[in-house]
């Protein structure tokens, strides 16, 4: 708390001299008396609780008057506020969900572990729009870009590899992203592409995606996903589903071309550990522009003081005229 017109306390020396004069003139030189032949009875009764009420009025202006002092030296309370301005990045995360993605060279398996380390992703980038594009044999728009985090992380937990036709359509669903974020008006459109394929289905060209995406200035970075050489995958016997060791196949150089085609980047994610980093330094290429601007607001506080002031004058008539004619 602090005082707009601070030199106006001064006048607190009022009520300080009032109750000097109170103390060493009214109390001490015209304390009211009279003769008595004894005062015994006096001194066994003691003195009346109402003779002590008498100095309570000039108690209640006092304050009061100590009060309407306060208040006109304007007493205020600041607070800073800051006021954040966020130039926000719209992102969509296309992702495979092919049955190879229930290769168990990650913990537990690619695609489990590739939804927990995006949906750390999302929850470290809150001013940003955000949308997912899953991919198979077709494509379709899991969620539309949206700032609303909760909705973006239930969307994700409920992705699966059943969701559509097998396949790695990765020209489709470059297609479907590059869809979802060319309208946008933000400064910077980007698209994490995550597969662990080789394009084998889907109407639309990898190649001819990539060129769409450039066009629109949207930004490309490519994951391929999965171990170096075999990786054990659940297959299907008549004995039941069994792990067998396969080839892990990826086309890093048709990713490869893709990010650079966009100006992106494209990177390898081996297991859980270089996927989580891979996404780390995404996030810090991808940084949204926030800037703060910082002002006081202030809080006027004199009401409070005034009304005090008021209460007080109000019990000093009260007293004055409901008490102080009883006392004898």
């Amino acid at each position: 708390m602090f005082f707009e017109y601070p030199k106006l306390l001064w006048l607190l020396l009022v009520p300080f001299l009032l109750v000097l004069r109170y103390l060493y003139i009214e109390l001490k030189d015209r304390r009211p008396h009279f003769r008595v032949s004894r005062a015994t009875p006096w001194k066994a009764g003691g003195r009346s609780v109402l003779s002590f009420v008498r100095h309570i009025p000039f108690i209640l202006r006092t304050a009061a008057l100590c009060l309407i002092v306060v208040a006109i030296a304007r007493p205020r309370s600041s607070t800073k506020v800051d006021r954040v301005d966020t130039e926000g990045i719209d992102i969509v995360l296309a992702m495979d969900v092919s049955t190879s993605m229930l290769a168990r060279d990650f913990t537990p398996d690619r695609i489990s572990a590739a939804k927990d380390i995006a949906i750390e992703f999302i929850s470290q980038r809150p001013t940003d729009r955000m949308g997912i594009v899953v991919f198979a044999g077709e494509s379709y728009t899991q969620c539309p870009l949206t700032t609303d985090r909760a909705t973006l992380i239930n969307l994700m937990k409920e992705i699966s590899t059943d969701l559509i036709e097998d396949g790695t359509a990765i020209g489709n669903g470059l297609a479907t992203a590059v869809a979802r974020i060319k309208d946008s008006d933000a400064k910077s459109r980007v698209v994490i592409l995550l597969t662990d394929g080789v394009n084998n289905s889907g109407e639309v060209a990898p190649e001819t995606a990539a060129e769409i995406a450039k066009t629109y200035g949207i930004r490309v970075y490519t994951i391929g996903v999965g171990a170096n050489g075999e990786a054990p995958y659940p297959v299907m016997t008549p004995w039941g589903v069994q792990v067998q060791n396969m080839k892990v196949e990826i086309d890093e150089k048709l990713l490869s071309n893709i990010a650079a085609t966009t100006g992106g980047r494209y990177f390898r994610a081996t297991d859980n550990t270089k996927l989580s980093e891979i996404y780390s330094e995404i996030n810090k290429m991808e940084k949204a522009k926030v800037s703060v601007d910082s002002f006081p607001v202030y809080k006027e506080l004199f009401g409070g003081y005034a009304l005090a002031a008021l209460i007080c004058l109000l019990l000093e008539i009260l007293i004055k005229t409901l008490v102080l004619r009883r006392l004898p």
